[in-house]
This record gives C-alpha cells, structure tokens and sequence, in this order.
C-alpha cells in the first residue's frame, strides 16, 4: 500500500498494466477499504492525476480507541499535586501518537485543510501524526522567534485563566497567503494559547478550517475561543478527576 498521503500516478502503481486494469483494481480496493474502516483512497483525475491512501479511522475505530484512552487517562497515578495530569507519555507515545493523529484527520478531511498548525511543545506529535494522515505540511508556531527560520510575525496573547501575557511567531515563509489551515492542541484550559494561535493565522491572511483539541477541561465553563471539536473531556472535583470521551466526534 502506499505511504499515508502520498498520490501515485496510475502508470506507478500498475507498470506495464492497463489504465483501466489498474482504475478497476484501485476501485476493489477502496471498496474494501471503506467497508473495513481503514481509511480513503483519493483519486486525482486528468494527465497528472493519481490516487492516495488516507488513513482515516471509521466511526466505530475512532470511538475504540478514545474509549480505550479515557481510560488509561483516568488512572490515579496521572494525577499530579496541583491538579495535573501526566499528559507527556501518551502525546510522544508513536502508538498514540498515530492513532490520534489519524483520529483527527478523519474528523477534519472534508474541510479539506492544506496545512496543520500547533504551538511547541506537547501538541507536536499529535498535530504531525495528523498532517502525515492527510498528507500535508505541519507549521509550528514558537514560543521565541529562532533566528534559523529567517523573518518571522510574532504577536502577545493572554495565556492561561491568570491571564498572563504570553507570546508566539511563525516564519514568514511557513504559511502561506491563503491556506486553509487545520489547528491542532493537546490540551484547552481557557483557551488563551488557541486565541493566540486563531489570531496568528489571521495576520498571515490565512482561514483556520478547523480547530481540534485532544482534551479540555469542564472549569472554566466559559473559554477564550468557540467553535472547536475536543475528543475528550476532563471533570475535576478538588484533586481528584476522570476522562470521559466527548460524543460525537
């Protein structure tokens, strides 16, 4: 099969084979593929044209493995002093990292995006996973502008629900004028960082298509940004919390 997102031309795929051989055997194949739930097959029509693999998850796989994560999320010995939850293991896990990623994209493909965008550190592997799916670029945004990134636009945001400043930058050169672009984040507390990301995307004369957040929290109810798709959600009571899975994603 061939790699997640990236399109071969029919004559690739078929050697020696006839177009219309070949055009029957990529049909089979996504038939079955979509009956078992493990993804697309993308055609692109006319001279240039080719078809892709899209590893994207049925319904039924997506709740499987978000079932099993809220569960492991919700064991006591993630919780830390201060009301924290050990998150790190789970987001660098490739095992995790994948499916999640895979996760997203399923959600997010018919915005057709054409770049993922997250904010260093922790929402980097998921946001990668998630752009290899759909077989586009990653743009991360730093917290200090690198000076090996060439030109960079930086902004200030409120961050956190102490509404401390924080900033961020992206090189110039990393989002294009016009993408359609595909937010991703590990976690969504009060949504300060999202704003700053949301608001990023903005300068660079871009649209966000889609904002997706592996966990939020319940407090505060009310959130610094709307309209985003978390796929879990986390209750906490004093020092003590659980993962329930959001319905419908």
């Amino acid at each position: 099969m061939a790699e997640p997102g990236v399109s071969h031309t029919l004559a690739e795929l078929g050697g020696e084979a006839a177009k219309s051989t070949v055009s029957e055997d990529v049909a089979e194949v996504e038939r079955v593929m979509v009956e078992e739930g493990h993804g697309l097959i993308e055609r692109a029509y006319g001279p240039s044209g080719g078809v892709g693999y899209l590893p994207l998850p049925s319904p039924d796989r997506r709740e499987a493995v978000l079932d099993e994560l809220a569960m492991e999320l919700s064991r006591p010995d993630r919780h830390l002093q201060g009301g924290f939850l050990y998150l790190t293991d789970i987001v660098f896990s490739p095992r995790w990292a994948v499916r999640i990623g895979e996760i997203f994209a399923a959600l997010f493909y018919p915005t057709r995006p054409t770049i993922v965008l997250t904010v260093e550190t922790k929402g980097i592997p998921i946001a990668l996973m998630t752009a290899r799916a759909l077989g586009i670029p990653l743009a991360v945004a730093r917290r200090e502008a690198a000076t090996t990134e060439g030109p960079t636009l930086g902004l200030n945001y409120l961050s956190g629900t102490a509404r401390r400043m924080g900033s961020m930058s992206l090189a110039r050169r990393a989002l294009p004028e016009g993408s359609r672009v595909l937010v991703i984040d590990d976690f969504l507390k009060g949504g300060g960082t999202m704003g700053g990301l949301l608001d990023l995307v903005r300068e660079f004369q871009a649209v966000a298509t889609g904002v997706g957040i592996l966990i939020e929290t319940a407090e505060p109810q009310e959130k610094v940004v709307t309209g985003y798709t978390p796929l879990l959600h986390l209750i906490q009571v004093g020092q003590d919390f659980h993962i329930e899975r959001v319905k419908g994603p």
